[in-house]
């Protein structure tokens, strides 16, 4: 390869020299090199021109450009795909036909787009005269069956499959301050039977009079509102289950210090029983009161004291109708809403009273006498001579009655299982009248709606 100098005049051109093999570009003599030394080819330096060759590959970065551009593209892409599904059509049902709307406009968008020129209403005064005729509802729409004012259609926005209804406007009336005066509702009392409990609570009515601001016209408008009366049903237990037959023993009166061993006994026996416990007698007797919940068997109330509640005024009733639901869950831990009043007497009155705090009120429809005190075996007669399918037995477990009980139940219910009955306790003889347990799915509980009240009582014309 031919050398040039590296030098140049301005005077001359650089000269082309020949032979010159030892020396270096410039005219400068290339030393002599060593014997075994090892040198760098002048190619191999680290001038600009080398490094460029060294380094082939493209710098990192000569790539984000177009990163960045798709990026970009993406992103665009993305915000057209939102606002095209933000717009989007949707088909929605239009008066009983199927139309075209933009998802989420507006009713009142709705309402011109369609062309839809509904008539308004009339307002009307307090007497139901013509003030303007077309100064009432401006148009009448539903959304999906339900009514929307007038002020919500700019801001109510449609949806795919929404129904619509558009009609005219509805007539309304004047603005008018409004006397109001409620309907209370009465209590009706229904059927016979050992069993007592709410089937139509009572929601109170209104009647409004009403006095126009436009016009200054007043007008009685009658029942705006009309009152539903409060239905208390009486009936018996009709089983209803093939070839069985079932009855109920209850005891009243109780705990005593013989209840223990009248639960031991059922326990044994395979039995159940349902126990209305005094308040008084719990309060005597709370570890008795403790072993009928223990065992499982159903507990209701007969009231605190030995009182009748129909003699009582309505505060006295409640009162010993709360302080015996009490005194069972503070030594039960069961609260209960089933009653059986004292000597079997729950008045109208009573019911109008407190109907809010009973799930049900049962007697009995088998008076087994032991409070009369006869003798066991007299007791064990007596049921059996009048029991019946879907029987309610009462029972006693006091003081005086609860020895006489303890050494008639044994028989008394060995007699019942041998003459084909299946011995329970009340919500389990409930159970088997379908008909009944779907009016009455818990006699331990009472819910009153929020909207109901308690009713009168209609005193009769002497």
């Amino acid at each position: 390869m031919p050398y040039y100098t590296t030098s140049y005049s301005t005077k001359k051109r650089p000269t082309y020299r020949k032979g010159l093999s030892d020396h270096l570009p410039g005219a400068h003599k290339r030393r002599p090199r060593k014997p075994g030394a090892q040198y760098l080819r002048h190619s191999q330096g680290f001038g600009r021109r080398s490094s460029r060759q060294m380094n082939t590959r493209r710098p990192a970065n000569s790539r984000r450009p177009y990163a960045f551009i798709a990026v970009g593209c993406a992103l665009l892409f993305f915000i057209a795909s939102i606002i095209w599904y933000a717009n989007r059509s949707v088909d929605i049902t239009l008066n009983g036909s199927t139309v075209k709307a933009r998802i989420n406009s507006s009713l009142e968008q709705l309402i011109t787009d369609q062309g839809l020129e509904p008539t308004p209403g009339k307002l009307l005064a307090v007497d139901d005269s013509v003030l303007d005729k077309r100064g009432g509802e401006r148009v009448s729409v539903k959304l999906n069956g339900k009514q929307v004012d007038d002020d919500e259609l700019v801001d109510t926005k449609l949806q795919e499959h929404d129904e619509v209804e558009v009609a005219n406007g509805r007539d309304e009336y004047e603005p008018h301050e409004v006397q109001a005066t409620a309907i209370a509702p009465q209590l009706v009392i229904k059927g016979s039977g050992a069993i007592e409990y709410v089937t139509t609570w009572g929601v109170p009515g209104r009647s409004e009079v009403w006095t126009g601001k436009t016009s200054g016209k007043t007008q009685d408008r009658g029942v705006v509102e009309e009152v539903v009366d409060c239905v208390v049903t009486r009936r018996s237990v009709s089983p209803d289950v093939k070839d069985k037959q079932y009855v109920a023993l209850t005891f009243d009166e109780g705990p005593s210090e013989y209840t223990e061993q009248i639960v031991r006994i059922l326990k044994e026996k395979k039995a159940s029983a349902t126990f209305f416990l005094s308040g008084d007698a719990v309060e005597a007797h709370p570890a008795a009161a403790k072993a009928i919940a223990d065992a499982g068997f159903e507990i209701g109330s007969n009231s605190y004291e030995d009182k009748s509640l129909a003699e009582l005024t309505a505060s006295e009733a409640r009162k010993q109708l709360e302080d015996g639901f009490s005194a069972i869950e503070k030594a039960t831990g069961v609260r209960t809403a089933l009653l059986r009043a004292p000597f079997a007497v729950f008045s109208e009155q009573n019911w109008a009273d407190a109907m809010d705090m009973v799930g049900a009120v049962v007697s009995w429809n088998v008076d087994s006498g032991d409070w009369l005190v006869p003798g066991a075996d007299a007791v064990v007669k007596s049921v059996l001579d009048s029991v019946s399918d879907g029987s309610i037995v009462l029972l006693t477990d006091g003081a005086s009655t609860g020895q006489q009980a303890v050494e008639a139940l044994p028989s008394l219910i060995d007699e019942l299982r041998a003459a084909g009955y299946e011995v329970v306790g009340l919500s389990e003889l409930i159970a088997t009248d379908p008909d009944l347990a779907d009016e009455l799915p818990s006699a331990s509980t009472v819910s009153m709606p929020e909207d109901a009240v308690l009713p009168t009582v209609v005193k009769e014309e002497e």
